[in-house]
Order: C-alpha cells, then sequence, then structure tokens
C-alpha cells in the first residue's frame, strides 16, 4: 500500500505538472486561450487522459500485487478502486495546479518530484510511524494527501474494514481533492505574460 501511495503521487502529479506548462513552452496555449472554451474545459481536459491511463496503471498494480507479489486484497475491491480513483483525482488536480503556476517543465517536474516524493515517504507513516513523530510533523502530514490514501489503502486492502471504518479519511481526501481542483481552475491564467 505505501509503495502503491508513493507511486501513484509522484507519476500522475510528475506528467500532469507538466502539461500546461508544456503549452506554455511550445506557444500553443496561444491558441487554446483564443479558442471558444473556458479555462475550465480546458484545465479538465488536460486531465482526464491521465485519468485514463492512471485507472490502467491502478489495475496494473493490483493485478501485480495480488498475482506476481500475492498479496490478497482482503476487502471491497469496488471500493478500493473508487478510494483509488478518488486520489489520482487529487494527484491530477495538484499537478494541475502546480502546472498552472510554474513557467518551465523543469520547474514543474522538479517541485512535483521532490514536493511529493519526500513528504509522502516521510508523512504517511509508510516508513516511519507518525505516533513517533515530534506533534508539529504530525500536524505538517495532515496536509500529505497520500497519508490519508495510505490510511484508506491499509484498511481496505490488508485489514478488509469498510467505508464504516473509512469515512473521515474519504471526507478529508475528497475535501483536499476539491480545494485542489478549484483552485488549480482559478489559478489558470487565461493571458500569457
Amino acid at each position: 500500500p505505501g509503495v502503491m501511495a508513493l507511486v501513484q503521487i509522484i507519476i500522475w502529479t510528475t506528467l500532469t505538472s507538466v502539461s500546461i506548462v508544456r503549452e506554455k513552452e511550445m506557444g500553443t496555449m496561444e491558441i487554446l486561450l483564443v479558442s471558444p472554451f473556458k479555462p475550465t474545459y480546458v484545465v479538465l481536459a488536460k486531465a482526464v487522459p491521465y485519468l485514463a491511463l492512471s485507472l490502467i496503471d491502478l489495475i496494473i498494480i493490483l493485478l501485480l500485487s495480488v498475482f506476481l507479489l500475492d498479496m490478497p486484497i482482503r476487502g471491497n475491491i469496488i471500493l478500493l478502486f473508487l478510494e483509488s480513483t478518488l486520489f489520482i483525482i487529487c494527484c491530477l488536480s495538484l499537478g494541475l495546479l502546480i502546472s498552472s503556476v510554474t513557467r518551465t517543465q523543469q520547474i514543474a517536474m522538479m517541485v512535483s518530484m521532490m514536493g511529493m516524493m519526500l513528504p509522502t515517504i516521510l508523512f504517511t507513516g509508510f516508513i516511519f510511524p507518525l505516533e513517533n513523530m515530534p506533534v508539529p510533523l504530525q500536524v505538517i502530514s495532515n496536509v500529505v494527501p497520500s497519508r490519508w490514501f495510505y490510511v484508506i489503502i491499509k484498511a481496505v486492502m490488508l485489514k478488509g474494514l469498510g467505508i464504516g471504518v473509512i469515512w473521515k479519511e474519504t471526507l478529508v481526501l475528497a475535501g483536499m481533492t476539491t480545494a485542489l481542483l478549484i483552485i488549480s481552475i482559478k489559478s489558470f491564467k487565461t493571458r500569457l505574460s
């Protein structure tokens, strides 16, 4: 579960973070801005292909974990898929936000790789238990989306628990996803500098 959270947040945040920046660097953003589409549609259109790819990636990860690593999925597979989809949308929203506020692909990749990999490794409980960390670090861990996904995925995949146990974490992740999506759409600039 920890590797699953790490792989998904790094890959999908990084890939999405270069999507809008690439258009700016290639000079095709002007075409998108003068098109009749609203900025919301442009931002969401950048995320939809990555969402489809990430769902395929999720299926591959789950198949590898069951058949290659011999790790059974004890919980409801549909709940696992829905929770993972929510986390993927959160990762894509975060990548779109990074892409909207950065100027070059290199900066976007550095921010998404380093800005997501270290907090995911340190603040999810994947390597270091959160209970053993100082209180300020425990508070900081609450803003890392993969921390909540790690709790969800452990509960569903390893313990076989249902939505009745993880509904708080699901609400936190849904709130983060909504906030990141709204902020990334609002931060999308309709004028080039």
